[in-house]
């Protein structure tokens, strides 16, 4: 045995970082000679791509077909169909069951107001009050309530499924260990690879829209719920079974409760999920904000575009305030011998002003509903502003948009292409066997290698070099921004309460700017990638300086060093197993965006994931989100296992 110091050395400690240099060796081999090398080690010849999308269908069709699965979803569909004519009945008036809407939009402002109030006090209240009369005087009600509708419906469904099944993986280990890869790969897949197998099943519109949303939405909930649940001190569950609880018992009073605020919290990103999904179904004839919204970018009406828009963010803002507010705020007890009223001051002005609101709006019909002709707009002063900004940096645009095209995207795709997909395994592989050796390496290459053989390789590297360019400028941008804000208490808590706002906004969002500048191109991609993606970067840069503990800082204070050298030497090293958190998601962030904005350019999987949307092919659409989450969780697996090793380290 090897000494050093007199300690052993560990072979397989010792072997890791050579077997890494002599793959990266090979992996250089290959490249260079390139020229050289078969056709088969440049892409995976025509008999090793198997034809999993064929698979699929055949799969797909035996089960909706020879099962009569379509049956049992047509019959869900229904059901959920009766629910939404209701709500839509209530919101904005569609003539179904029970006939009593719509209701006013001061009633439903006010009823906002008033939940705001309860749940967060008077500015939370204005807020929610506030985005309603906003909806309603800009003459977007019955888009917004199309949204709403659905949300009101899908969101409950998807948090009573969450629930059950993130209890369930608490409860059985083996439900556990089945759940948790297909939940790796659910939260991995892109939006649209939901979409086509409930066309398939469903067909269009807001019922489709509806059961997307609720699949989309439930594996937070899920993850969550076992959280929560599994963060029950022992001891509170030890005092419920000596009061004599049952296990039924415990769980409903005793664990649920405990757990109330991570289940919450699970409730949070449910509702946010669904704003989300509600909006991108406009693929797939969802009404609504979203579909009115495509409409105005595809025709290039900035100026509209950004009234939905505002009206979207706004939206996403109190739903997740909201929500929040909720999941913080404690159950309040009161003095049982105080008044009903006392102990419900909330309810009461309520109700009072549900009346005079009812009782307004049939005096003053615009308390009921602001036609559209008599709707204020923004637009026109949107649209010279837009126009005047646009004149005025349209040289720096131009010239920038240029120069990204010409010297640095297409450059990039063009090398990526080039490249022999054997050299990308192998140097995968090497990154791979550098952070966990031999198993990682087996597996990020078990996810690129499937890419290869489902011959969708050459548009899977188009995505990675715009996704890695996207991250790479998303983090020269977040992370000075995120050491700068985390110098200072008031900087930091400003900064991620704008991280906080920008990651409630939908991903639809972040077109409307990116598009009026750089028009429908790559740059207006990897501008809206970049800008969606740095939020995470700025985010866990700061958290993971602030949480570097404050004896070591104080110690290494008293040893004399410099602020540069505390940030460099101190600060960094310990903070980078958090930031590499925010890594991780920078580059799910951008995966996701890339598919979304593949309608205003680019040729990667996005673009063939619409393509198979509009076709309803469930195969190619499968493989290719299949394709877009084995890349997420090759750089997820790779992020992680590095993370473990450097915290071990560190002891953290």
């Amino acid at each position: 045995m090897s000494m050093a110091g007199n300690i052993p050395l560990r072979p397989h400690q010792d072997l890791r970082p050579r077997v890494a240099l002599i793959l990266i060796g090979a992996a250089l081999v290959l490249i260079l000679g390139r020229n050289l090398l078969p056709p088969g080690l440049m892409r995976a010849p025509d008999w090793l791509v198997l034809p999993f999308a064929d698979w699929i269908n055949v799969i797909f069709a035996f089960l909706r077909d020879d099962l009569g699965l379509i049956h049992v979803t047509r019959a869900f569909a229904a059901m959920l169909e009766w629910l939404l004519d209701v709500t839509a009945n209530l919101l904005y008036g569609k003539n179904r069951w029970p006939r009593l809407g719509p209701l006013p939009w001061s009633a439903v402002a006010v009823s906002m107001a008033a939940l705001g109030w309860w749940l967060g006090g008077w500015r939370l209240a204005a807020l929610s009050g506030g985005t309603f009369v906003w909806i309603a005087v800009m003459g977007q009600w019955q888009w917004a309530m199309e949204t709403l509708s659905v949300i009101a419906i899908a969101a409950p469904f998807s948090v009573l499924l969450g629930l059950v099944m993130g209890i369930m993986a608490w409860r059985w280990t083996w439900a556990a260990k089945l759940m948790n890869p297909v939940l790796n790969v659910a939260q991995s897949l892109p939006h649209f690879a939901y979409m086509i197998p409930v066309v398939v099943f469903i067909g269009v519109g807001p019922k489709a829209g509806a059961i997307v949303t609720i699949i989309f939405s439930v594996p937070p909930m899920i993850r969550m719920t076992e959280l929560g649940l599994r963060k029950v001190p022992e001891e509170v569950v030890e005092s419920g079974k000596m009061g004599g609880a049952t296990a039924w018992q415990l769980l409903r009073k005793v664990r649920i409760p405990t757990a109330r605020t991570e289940i919450l919290i699970g409730v949070n990103q449910v509702i946010m999920q669904c704003l989300a999904m509600v909006v991108l179904a406009s693929f797939i004839g969802m009404p609504g904000l979203g579909q009115k919204l495509l409409q105005l970018l595809q025709a290039l009406k900035i100026g509209l575009s950004v009234e939905i828009g505002i009206t979207i963010v706004l939206i996403a803002v109190v739903l997740d305030r909201l929500s929040k507010a909720w999941a913080m705020r404690q159950p309040v007890h009161h003095d049982e011998t105080l008044p009903w009223a006392r102990r419900h001051p909330v309810l009461v002005v309520w109700a009072l002003a549900l009346v005079a609101a009812f009782a307004l709006a049939q005096i003053f019909p615009l308390l009921h509903q602001v036609p559209r002709a008599q709707a204020l707009s923004v637009a026109g002063p949107l649209d010279v502003l837009v126009d005047g900004f646009i004149r005025l940096v349209d040289p720096v645009t131009t010239w920038l948009r240029w120069f990204l095209i010409t010297w640095v995207l297409i450059p990039l795709r063009d090398g990526m292409l080039w490249l022999p997909f054997t050299a990308v395994l192998t140097g995968i592989a090497a990154a791979g066997w550098s952070v966990g050796g031999w198993r990682s390496a087996a597996v990020v290459v078990a996810f690129f290698g499937l890419i290869a053989l489902s011959g969708w390789w050459d548009r899977a590297m188009i995505t990675v070099y715009m996704v890695g360019f996207s991250v790479f400028i998303a983090a020269l941008i977040g992370l000075p921004l995120g050491i700068w804000a985390a110098r200072s208490e008031t900087r930091a808590g400003r900064m991620l309460l704008l991280c906080d706002s920008l990651q409630t906004f939908p991903s639809f969002i972040y077109l409307i700017p990116v598009v009026m500048l750089f028009g429908v191109n790559d740059v207006a991609v990897v501008a809206a990638v970049v800008t969606f993606a740095a939020v995470p970067l700025i985010r866990y840069t700061i958290e993971g300086l602030r949480g570097v503990p404050a004896e070591l800082v104080e110690a290494a204070h008293m040893s004399g060093t410099t602020r540069r050298q505390m940030l460099w030497h101190v600060r960094l090293p310990m903070a980078l197993p958090v930031m590499m958190v925010g890594l991780n998601q920078s580059v799910m962030f951008s995966l996701f965006m890339v598919i979304i904005a593949a309608f205003i350019g680019t040729q990667d999987l996005g673009q063939e994931l619409q393509r198979a949307l509009s076709a309803t092919d469930v195969g190619k659409g499968l493989v290719l989100g299949l394709a877009v989450a084995f890349m997420g969780l090759a750089v997820d697996h790779l992020i992680r296992r590095w993370s473990e090793s450097r915290s071990a380290a560190l002891g953290l």
